[in-house]
């Protein structure tokens, strides 16, 4: 059977300037947000991605209106109607699952099959099921169907306490709080700048939200919520996977649209290799010509500590360094599927329970390798820029659920990259 590879051509150094588009981890919230309005809503900065075609497929099935002008969308949940999401679609990201609290806040019922994405270890979504009971939902689950209903017919504000300062149940819960009747207090909650952004736009709806940043979020549920405008936020993952780019094999690349303060914990981190970088404004420079990265060690935490998304593609730097580095994790403990595949490109990782060692430095050479997960195949682009020879990439669908047009901005500052089909 074939299929399609991502083809990167080790070597060039890259420079030049590349843009970064709009969050894809808010927008994927920001979305299944819209059917709590009324009238129509438009965003702008939408990234070009698959998670973004999914959602809009599960919006139409909703009988949303719905239009995609470039970097637009336009949708319009006047004629919705509460259909059951039970279609493949929902299989194709996890965050489909942000239908669960907006149609429970919108109509009190949703019917929804278990989300899918990527496979990072085990994600239960007990924390969002147990903030929708709190609020007054009933949850049954049909095994053989692999669907959640949830149901109530009076959602009512509640005080709710998060075991773990989750993004998700984070965002879900505040979905459904804010059409239910009363204060809702959510304690321990996530701070990551993606729902700060959701908040925003569920403020311009008419929402009620305050608190979003710190880790006590209290709502004031209101009962009708309005169409409006919003920009999403520049995506601090893409940011990032471009600076540990540039910091691999850039000469002089800046890296635009990007709120600095979100990536603290990387830049302290490259930094501390040896990477030098100037903030101008919105953009960051990275200078390059770097072949004495120091080894560092990184454990990975909630918002704002060291995002796990930027974990794997920062291993791949790490295989350069001169001595060990090592890697913890703390959210998804299973996420080390990019360090075979480095492995097979030379690299030297070890892994252990929840962490890696990588030693280094090691000369890294093209080989066929899988993107296992989405931020796996960042990983592995990084890798393939800088090997020698050329590095064949398959399970592209995965890289693109988060990239927007990554091929394109590559080429734009150098790289030799392009996709092709080959026999499995």
């Amino acid at each position: 059977m074939a299929q399609e590879v991502i083809a990167i051509e080790g070597g060039h150094p890259l420079r030049g300037t590349v843009r970064i588009s709009g969050a894809k981890n808010a927008t994927v919230a920001l979305i299944p947000a819209i059917v709590l309005a009324d009238s129509p809503v438009e965003i702008y900065g939408v990234p070009n991605i698959s998670d973004v075609d999914a959602l809009a497929v599960l919006l139409k099935e909703l009988d949303c209106e719905v239009k995609k002008e470039g970097d637009t969308l336009k949708v319009d949940p006047s004629h919705m109607n509460n259909t059951p999401l039970t279609s493949e679609a929902v299989d194709k990201l996890r965050a489909s699952y942000y239908f669960m609290g907006a149609l429970l806040g919108k109509y009190g019922e949703v019917t929804i099959r278990m989300p899918g994405g990527c496979y990072l270890g085990p994600r239960p979504i007990d924390l969002h099921l147990k903030g929708f009971e709190a609020l007054g939902a009933t949850i049954t689950y049909n095994e053989e169907e692999g669907t959640y209903h949830l149901k109530a017919d009076h959602l009512k504000g509640a005080e709710i306490y998060l075991d773990f300062a989750s993004v998700g149940a984070t965002i879900n819960i505040l979905l459904a709080a804010v059409r239910a009747d009363g204060k809702t207090i959510i304690n321990n909650a996530a701070r990551e700048p993606e729902i700060i952004d959701v908040a925003n736009l569920l403020t311009k709806m008419g929402a009620h939200i305050r608190g979003v940043g710190t880790d006590t979020i209290i709502v004031e549920g209101v009962s009708e919520m309005h169409g409006t405008m919003h920009e999403i936020i520049p995506d601090r993952i893409e940011a990032g996977t471009f600076l540990i780019i540039a910091a691999a094999i850039g000469e002089r690349v800046l890296v635009q649209n990007v709120i600095t303060q979100h990536l603290d914990a990387l830049l302290l981190k490259l930094r501390e290799m040896g990477v030098r970088m100037e903030i101008v404004g919105d953009s960051i420079l990275v200078y390059g010509g770097f072949t004495d990265f120091n080894p560092v060690e990184v454990t990975t935490q909630i918002y704002p500590g060291y995002a796990t998304d930027l974990q794997q593609p920062l291993t791949t730097l790490m295989t350069q360094a001169h001595g060990q580095s090592h890697v913890i994790e703390t959210i998804y403990k299973e996420r080390f599927g990019h360090c075979a595949q480095l492995n097979k490109m030379g690299a030297n990782i070890e892994t252990g329970d929840a962490c890696c060692y990588v030693n280094g430095p090691t000369p890294l050479h093209g080989a066929r390798v899988e993107a296992t997960d989405l931020r796996c195949g960042a990983a592995l682009v990084v890798a393939g820029l800088m090997a020698e020879g050329v590095t064949e990439i398959t399970n592209v669908y995965h890289i693109d659920r988060g990239y927007d047009n990554i091929d394109r901005k590559l080429i734009a500052l150098g790289a030799h990259v392009s996709r092709y089909m080959v026999e499995d």
